[in-house]
């Protein structure tokens, strides 16, 4: 690396780092709540991350403007949360998704959806250990995958084991604005480059193009794929345990939505940057590892200083996610499982403790997963994941919020099973659209019949 570059890196990475030691040190005890904008911090902190930048770009370098799916469908899913779900959520009474669930339906219900919603959200870890290792393979291309992964690991571990949820939601806000500069600055920058929009236009339609991909169409996939994708975001965000922990952690229902808004109107842009670059080095490097698109282009166009700077904040919104995400399932794990099976480990110390627990081993498991041929599989392996958590949790939490006291358990317990299943089985038959809508369709249709059957006792 250029001295100066490694200088850039040190510095944010020691920033955002420091920050979370500090806001873990300084955390009062008590249940302190959180404002807005912690509130929106954890979400962006957690959602916005190697799918959003490293992944967008890969995915645009490929099929261009059909890579926004991921930062649009994020920001629609926030919107939904903020005006439709954060009173529901915050007057349920649970203290997690799979919680509210288990109080309507009953055990056996929680616990499957406790470990199939884990298993969901533990997939998209693994895309974002992928994408850091991107980051890692441009800034020492001699270190290998397997160091890159145990790296990431110990950034991810250390990110929010020291600074706990308010940690991570200030990590997030300074994390974001951050990331606002490197993606909106790296797309200005790659029109600059291009001498402009007009210009840039005209590079995109010189790339070889034997497979006729519209790179202006959101729906270059195909309008099944490219829509369930962002079907699959809006549903994955309204059902995943990180994103409503940040809505309860709020100090009222106005701090939630607000919070939520905010990460409506800030999440989308960040995507265009990606987009923009995505198909500049496209056009100007087309024997590269698609993803690599983004790391290339900041090592290769921009002063050291700075691109050492938006290299650590890219590796930082990566270890950010992932964090975020097993910060979630070690939370799932403590409430919906642990507690419920022994009073070993009651008292705030005790539960502190056995989260972290958590989080290293999960990660750990992550990091050996991510030792594969994984690399091209970024946003694949988010969408999936967002997926399978909406097929799991997404009917039998709407039928908890606003339909209390009308479905048959029994029928929740098989809509919790069916959903996933119907998923896994449209990916094995490759269909033209995403499978997340028959999960979905036969979830939804069970929940309806326990509604039916149980009118009908």
């Amino acid at each position: 690396m250029n001295p100066f570059q490694l200088v850039g890196l040190v510095l944010t990475i020691g920033l955002i780092l420091g920050l979370s030691v500090f806001s873990g040190m300084s955390r009062k005890t008590g249940g302190q709540k959180n404002g807005a904008a912690v509130v929106a911090g954890i979400i962006m902190g957690t959602l916005v991350g190697g799918s959003s930048t490293v992944g967008t770009a890969q995915l645009a370098y490929n099929y261009g403007m059909s890579a926004w799916w991921f930062t649009l469908g994020g920001g629609i899913s926030c919107l939904v949360l903020a005006l439709g779900f954060a009173g529901p959520l915050r007057h349920n009474g649970g203290h997690t998704l799979v919680g509210m669930i288990n109080k309507e339906f009953g055990g056996t219900a929680g616990m499957l959806a406790s470990v199939l919603s884990a298993v969901g959200t533990f997939i998209n870890i693994i895309s974002q250990m992928i994408a850091a290792s991107a980051v890692l393979t441009v800034l020492f291309p001699n270190l290998g995958l397997i160091p890159e992964l145990i790296i990431t690991t110990l950034f991810m571990i250390a990110y929010v084991v020291i600074g706990g949820t308010k940690g991570a939601g200030m990590v997030g806000i300074l994390k974001l604005a951050l990331l606002y500069i490197a993606m909106i600055g790296s797309g200005i920058m790659a029109l600059h480059l291009s001498g402009g929009t007009g210009a840039f236009a005209e590079l995109v339609s010189t790339i070889d193009n034997p497979e006729g991909v519209q790179f202006w169409n959101v729906f270059a996939r195909g309008v099944g794929k490219d829509l369930g994708a962002g079907v699959s975001l809006l549903l994955g965000v309204l059902t995943t345990q990180t994103y409503a922990q940040a809505v309860l952690s709020a100090k009222s229902d106005g701090a939630a939505r607000t919070g939520a808004l905010i990460s409506t109107f800030l999440i989308p842009p960040i995507g265009i940057g990606g987009i923009l670059v995505g198909l500049f080095m496209r056009a100007t490097h087309p024997g590269i590892v698609a993803k690599t698109a983004l790391t290339s282009f900041v090592t290769q166009y921009m002063p050291p200083v700075l691109s050492g700077i938006v290299l650590g904040t890219l590796f930082v919104a990566v270890v950010g996610t992932g964090a975020g995400l097993a910060l979630g399932i070690s939370f799932i794990l403590n409430e919906d499982i642990v507690n419920r099976l022994t009073h070993r480990f009651d008292g705030p110390e005790k539960q502190r403790m056995l989260g972290r627990t958590w989080m290293v081993v999960i990660l750990a498991l992550a990091c050996v997963l991510s030792c594969g041929p994984l690399g091209d599989m970024i946003l694949g392996f988010a969408f999936m994941s967002m997926g399978l958590r909406a097929a799991v949790v997404f009917a039998p939490l709407v039928a908890a919020l606003f339909f209390p006291g009308r479905v048959s358990h029994k029928f929740a317990v098989a809509a919790i099973i069916a959903g996933p299943v119907a998923v896994l089985a449209g990916n094995m038959f490759g269909l033209p659209f995403d499978p997340l809508f028959i999960g979905i369709a036969v979830s939804s249709v069970l929940v309806i019949a326990g509604a039916v059957f149980h009118q009908a006792k």
